[in-house]
């Protein structure tokens, strides 16, 4: 069967990852696509049995689109370290632990590097991202890109997430977590992996003019507070919540300082203080609460 994307097609983005979906979402719905999340959906996430980000991402689509019977877009990265011999690779979000801890997973991987090789010479490395679309029927297309670097230690800046402040692309000075959002993404695995999969299922989609935007962007706020795992990127959301209150205070749920306060306190409250989270990570999500 001959499938076709066009404006208004409802798209599942088979992922529990916020950040994730946030960046993808970034990148389809400029084509006029309705993207939803799997976990919007209610989808469980299927455990990923395969020894490729290929046939991983395929695995986790085919898996939603079956579901929700509606066509399936996944994604599967992480970073390959070549003297580790391609780790954590397939495993790099399993190596920050079921609560994703990211600053523990990069201290796991230098530490591993130390023991291996050392840091003499900087490490080389590769972020990978595979994207797999697949339509109820089963029929699927994947795509696949790369991005080539090395790393560094200690880790520096706090945009991005995952690996991202440990990773200096080839020809660049900035690691991925020091770039602005706008730098990573013209230059990034998964903007590699979209182009491949824009020219194979979006062409003759007009790009819609980008929109002004008007209001708080709470969904990317959201994906950035559940995924942060270190002080730098705390560092860097607070300062965008700052900036997000010099445009858009008015339409903040408090304001004034002991309004927020007051809510702070009450966000802090309800928290799941069982539930384990870098630190940085639960005062993020507290700030956000508060502010809304």
């Amino acid at each position: 069967m001959n499938h076709k994307l066009e404006p208004g097609t409802k798209l599942v983005v088979a992922s529990h990852n916020p950040g994730k979906v946030w960046e993808i979402k970034q990148l389809i719905i400029p084509y006029g696509l309705d993207a939803i999340s799997a976990a919007d959906l209610n989808l469980e996430e299927p455990e990923e049995t395969e020894t490729t980000f290929v046939g991983n991402a395929e695995l986790k689509a085919r898996h939603a689109a079956r579901a929700a019977n509606l066509p399936a877009l996944a994604d599967d990265s992480g970073l390959e370290v070549e003297a580790l011999d391609g780790a954590p690779g397939i495993y790099s979000a399993r190596w920050a632990g079921p609560s994703k801890d990211f600053g523990a997973a990069m201290k796991r991987l230098a530490d591993e590097i130390s023991a291996r090789t050392g840091w003499s010479s900087p490490p080389r490395a590769n972020f990978t991202c595979a994207l797999s679309l697949v339509w109820p029927d089963g029929t699927a297309q994947n795509f696949e890109g790369k991005v080539f670097g090395h790393l560094v230690w200690p880790a520096r800046g706090g945009n991005g997430f995952g690996y991202d402040p440990m990773f200096v692309a080839d020809g660049k000075e900035q690691t991925f977590g020091e770039m602005e959002p706008a730098q990573k993404y013209a230059i990034s695995h998964r903007t590699r992996a979209f182009s491949l999969f824009k020219e194979a299922c979006l062409e003759g989609i007009p790009l819609a003019p980008p929109s002004k935007a008007t209001g708080r962007d709470l969904e990317g706020f959201a994906a950035a507070a559940r995924n942060l795992s270190t002080r730098d990127e705390l560092v860097t959301f607070i300062a965008n919540l700052r900036k997000d209150h010099e445009t858009h205070g008015a339409t903040w749920g408090t304001h004034t300082l002991t309004e927020f306060l007051t809510a702070l306190e009450k966000s802090v409250s309800a928290l799941d203080s069982e539930e384990e989270e870098p630190r940085w990570r639960y005062l993020a999500k507290a700030l956000f609460a508060a502010s809304r």
